[in-house]
């Protein structure tokens, strides 16, 4: 599925051709998403683009009169074709610009959201979402304050979105791995020390991972078509069994919440 990083490489690649100009009309092909294409949005016409902004792993398109929210679900990717082509089998929305250029968006399994609101502080799938964690909120206080008392696994629990958001199953195994930090150790037994090492390893690698154009993954494309690079220089997801590049050690795998979680023995603690 695409992670934060990919959300925001999509965000950054279609901002450019959408920001600053005019929607002529909004193409539903088919409105049978996670949840129904909103009528708000079938019904759009001469409405401008004020501003795209992402919050957790949703898109929010600012228009005079509202928000649109977008999620990519499982499979879905968003591109800009220089001009009106015949859609695929999965091609499910269009949205048509005053510029020529069309914002197409493509969910083979149909997992994603095309969704309405006029206030994104009440909106239902904005609520309980935690800090973004490259922001100044999610801070080394703020982790281990949190933590406190929590038995949970550290991999699964920093994954809970009520907690931070973003932090997607291949973010963790790596922040886990540059943090030191095993991913079975209940997450209230972080030191101080360690959970700035985290926060610090989380915004490194997510960071890193937005500048390379996202983790590369069988489902992504960018907007522009061409892949992410970050899965480059994953240090431990999807490595199992290949020898740790800091220590030798044969990297291992195992279950964390139905999430497959890499990492070294020897290297995290």
């Amino acid at each position: 599925m695409p992670e934060l990083p990919e959300v925001e490489t999509s965000r950054r690649g279609i901002s450019p051709y959408l920001v600053g100009h005019t929607i002529l009309h909004v193409d539903v092909r088919n409105p049978r998403l996670r949840w129904p294409v909103s009528n708000e949005i079938l019904a759009l016409s001469d409405q401008p683009i004020l501003s795209i902004a992402r919050r957790a792993k949703y898109l929010l398109f600012a228009l005079p009169d509202g928000w649109i929210i977008v999620h990519l679900g499982m499979s879905g990717s968003l591109r800009i074709l220089p001009e009106y082509l015949p859609p695929d089998k999965h091609d499910h929305v269009d949205m048509v610009m005053d510029n020529g250029h069309v914002l197409r968006y493509t969910d083979p399994r149909r997992f994603g959201a095309w969704l309405w609101t006029t206030d994104l502080e009440t909106s239902s799938v904005l609520a309980h979402l935690g800090p973004e964690p490259l922001s100044e909120e999610f801070s080394p206080d703020y982790l281990y304050q949190r933590s406190r008392g929590k038995h949970t696994a550290i991999k699964q629990w920093v994954m809970d979105n009520k907690v931070v958001v973003g932090v997607g199953n291949i973010y963790a195994s790596e922040s886990l791995f540059m943090a030191g930090i095993h991913p079975d150790r209940a997450a209230g037994s972080l030191s101080e020390s360690e959970s700035a090492h985290f926060v610090q390893s989380i915004k490194q690698v997510l960071q890193r991972s937005i500048e390379q154009g996202g983790t590369t993954l069988r489902d992504f494309l960018q907007s522009d078509g061409k892949p992410g690079y970050f899965a480059q220089e994953l240090q431990v997801y999807g490595r199992a069994g290949e020898r740790c590049r800091v220590c030798g050690t044969p990297l291992l795998t195992k279950k964390h919440g139905q999430r497959s979680t890499f990492y070294c023995r020897c290297c995290q603690k």
